[in-house]
């Protein structure tokens, strides 16, 4: 029987329309790993700040510490969720977003019934927007925070509020828009839409500045205030002569251990997903930190002769704060590097910066936090380098690694731009912002009150009893 032919072939049927592509839908697990690291960033806040501030005043201050920076913190989170993170984090300038999410606006439609989602690092992944506003919003929170030791046993509450709003709206705000905003990686998909989508940037990420998780927009910019106030408002009452030694090192010690575990959340949940970065962020916090606190006590026991708690748990807070920027584009040994140097030199920041600036910096906060960002900032230039074990520049047009040679003197100079950007940013907004409130309110507190102690005078309250 001969074989059969072959059927007709069937018609090829109609193209079908394209189904438009499905919305990126949050991964729980990055969703609870930010979560957690949002109430890691509030414990390194309170109690974690307040009890490390706390522990270093005299005891007549102490209260007086604890409830600034309580306050404080307060104060921000109210601000932020009404026109802060909007003003930092929606398009319109490269030096000032919108007011897109006023009052957080948009991110919840009733008519839809759905929420809003942010952008991450990575093409197709995003965060609820609740979380990113929650979790940024805590780290203006602890940058406002950071000011008050500068100027610490003589401020008046109300001026110490009255600053924090003007340095938030005018220096926080836009710090946080010109390093950190950009409008995600997802619109990115060859050269002409990379080149157009860094046009909608803030100034200082369009210069290709890499600052993880914020030396410049929260250390160097809260130290650069800080320095400003403890010189605009003057040294303490018998500062030089009188003893004003810490009066509870073991506060201070819970305090810098509870900003070093809060630290990770700080720095590993600056990668805003549960992977392979925030892993890499958090080997370096916990190494880069070990490594400056044995540098700072072995390097005081050294010039001074014996090694002290007040010396281990500022090395903590060095390393930390040097980190801060590198945590997610350095290797392990980058960070190794990066903490030993924190350490020597924020002792030398504590000790022979201090003495030639001349400046009451009450707590140290920009010898620590001012040197250190600084330090920082500058190194994450030379250890993202993938010769050194870095990084490197991510190209997400090809999402990817790039395969341009990395230049460590170029990166180093857009390190330095952002740094020298951030410190005339502060400096001018503090300066004035400070001068405003003492017109208005008075900066300091008169002098007898000063010497009986704020606790008391202040908020009619002591910390102990008996």
């Amino acid at each position: 029987m001969p074989d059969a032919a072959p059927a007709a072939a069937a018609p090829a049927p109609a193209p079908a329309a394209a189904a438009p592509a499905a919305a990126p839908v949050a991964n729980k697990g990055d969703t609870s790993f930010m979560m957690i690291s949002t109430l890691l960033v509030i414990l390194m806040t309170i109690p974690g700040l307040a009890l490390f501030y706390g522990g270093l005043v005299r005891s007549k201050n102490m209260l007086s510490v604890l409830m600034q920076v309580f306050m404080v913190f307060a104060l921000v989170i109210v601000l932020w969720c009404i026109y802060g993170y909007s003003i930092a984090f929606t398009e319109k300038t490269a030096f000032f977003g919108g007011f897109d999410r006023l009052f957080l606006n948009g991110i919840w439609d009733p008519a839809k019934g759905t929420f809003a989602a942010a952008a991450t690092f990575s093409k197709g992944v995003v965060i609820p927007e609740f979380v990113f506003v929650a979790f940024q919003g805590t780290f203006a929170a602890i940058t406002c925070a950071l000011i008050v030791g500068a100027f610490a046993e003589r401020a008046k509450f109300a001026a110490v509020l009255a600053f924090v709003v003007l340095w938030f709206t005018f220096a926080y705000l836009p710090a946080a828009h010109m390093v950190w905003f950009w409008t995600g990686p997802d619109l990115i998909t060859n050269a002409a839409t990379s080149a157009s989508e860094a046009l909608k940037a803030g100034w200082i990420w369009q210069k290709g500045a890499l600052d993880f998780a914020g030396g410049t927009v929260v250390h160097i910019n809260a130290a650069v205030a800080g320095l400003v106030g403890a010189i605009m408002i003057g040294k303490r009452v018998g500062y030089g002569r009188e003893s004003m030694a810490p009066h509870s090192l073991t506060m201070t010690m819970i305090g810098a251990s509870l900003l070093w575990v809060g630290w990770f959340g700080f720095n590993a949940g600056s990668s805003l997903e549960a992977g392979d970065v925030a892993a890499l962020a958090f080997v370096n916090t916990l190494l880069a930190t070990a490594a400056a606190t044995l540098s700072w006590v072995f390097g005081e026991w050294i010039s001074k002769g014996k090694p002290s708690m007040l010396g281990g748990a500022s090395g903590a807070v060095a390393g930390l704060v040097a980190i801060t920027p590198a945590a997610g584009f350095v290797g392990p040994m980058g960070g190794l590097v990066i903490g030993l140097l924190a350490g020597i030199v924020c002792l030398w920041g504590v000790n022979g910066l201090k003495r030639l600036i001349g400046a009451d910096d009450s707590l140290d906060v920009f010898g620590v936090h001012g040197v250190g960002g600084i330090l920082g900032a500058l190194l994450t230039g030379v250890f993202a380098a993938p010769q050194l074990g870095g990084q490197g520049i991510f190209d997400y047009v090809t999402n990817k690694m790039s395969a341009d040679p990395y230049s460590i003197g170029h990166q180093v100079w857009v390190q330095a731009q952002a740094v020298g950007t951030t410190i005339l940013w502060s400096a001018v907004v503090s300066v004035v912002a400070y001068k405003l409130v003492d017109i208005v309110i008075g900066l300091r507190v008169p002098e007898e009150e000063e010497r009986e102690g704020l606790d008391i005078t202040s908020h009619g309250e002591q910390a102990y009893h008996g």
